[in-house]
């Protein structure tokens, strides 16, 4: 094989991957996601294969949806289907690139495409869920302060939810505006509070849905339960900006050890080359 047609072959392996990256990461609130989207056309073409008897959906796979805010009213059985056209798709493309990868990486390649366009919806469902927590975290010190003061001014606990979530946007925000509305139509507190606590099972909602309950039942001053949930959220955070940033640097020193370094070598290495050509008269073999 070629050294043109090896580097055309790895150009296009890259920009498939790259692609399958961007697809995959999750929308900054604001944004026009083209993810569900993409799914739901995906989902409409894989429920052509009635996925349920190809591969049956996991029992943790709802729970995965909604923690991801259920991304454009996709279903378990819409994800699956997702997950069969995806891995339909994938095992045709990487056919195509079988075509010009040199000896057994092509049939690697027809194996692995079908197994990594099955799996791709789960990846871009645990980034979008991963995104909405952080989103989360960063949102509930500063709804928790407003919450406080709500309360403090009057408010019931309820009522205080629905307009602190009326007035800010966010993942939080309208989760709490969905429990206002639901306690106004009969709903009891206890209830709406631990559904919100399924739709974002995070730690820090835990514990909020927990204090809460335990100020309702033992009668504690509530501005005082939320004001020590508003420090808890706010140690949480900084602990998870460090978490994040001790992460950060393995991965700084692999980007630099695997694509800077080498592609400084590599410059060096060609303008070596081109000295030692232009001291040879430039043409012929360089002597060994």
């Amino acid at each position: 094989m070629s050294a043109a047609a090896m580097l055309a072959f790895t150009s296009a392996a890259l920009a498939a991957v790259g692609l399958g990256e961007f697809l995959a990461w999750p929308k900054r609130a604001g944004s026009r996601a083209g993810g569900p989207h993409l799914l739901r056309a995906l989902a409409l073409l894989g429920a052509r294969f009635r996925p349920g008897r190809v591969a049956p959906a996991p029992r943790d796979l709802e729970q995965r949806i909604v923690a991801a805010g259920r991304p454009g009213g996709l279903g378990a059985r819409d994800l699956m289907a997702a997950k069969v056209a995806a891995a339909v798709a994938g095992g045709a493309a990487t056919a195509v690139l079988s075509t010009a990868a040199p000896g057994r990486l092509g049939l690697a390649l027809v194996v692995a495409g079908p197994v990594a366009g099955f799996l791709g919806p789960d990846l871009w469902l645990a980034r979008r869920a991963a995104d909405r927590a952080r989103r989360v975290r960063a949102q509930l010190p500063a709804l928790l302060d407003l919450l406080r003061v709500s309360v403090e001014a009057g408010s019931s606990l309820p009522r205080a939810l629905g307009d602190v979530g009326a007035r800010v946007d966010g993942p939080l925000a309208a989760e709490w505006r969905a429990l206002g509305e639901q306690v106004a139509l009969g709903v009891p507190l206890a209830a709406a509070l631990e559904g919100m606590a399924e739709r974002l099972p995070l730690p820090e909602v835990r514990a909020l849905v927990a204090a809460l309950e335990r100020a309702r039942r033992h009668g504690a001053p509530l501005a005082e339960t939320l004001a020590a949930q508003s420090r808890d959220a706010r140690f949480a955070l900084a602990r998870h900006a460090r978490e994040a940033a001790a992460r950060a640097g393995p991965k700084i020193q692999l980007v630099v050890a695997l694509l800077l370094v080498p592609s400084v070598l590599l410059l060096v290495a060609a303008a070596l080359a081109a000295a030692l050509l232009e001291r040879h008269g430039g043409g012929g073999m360089l002597p060994l």
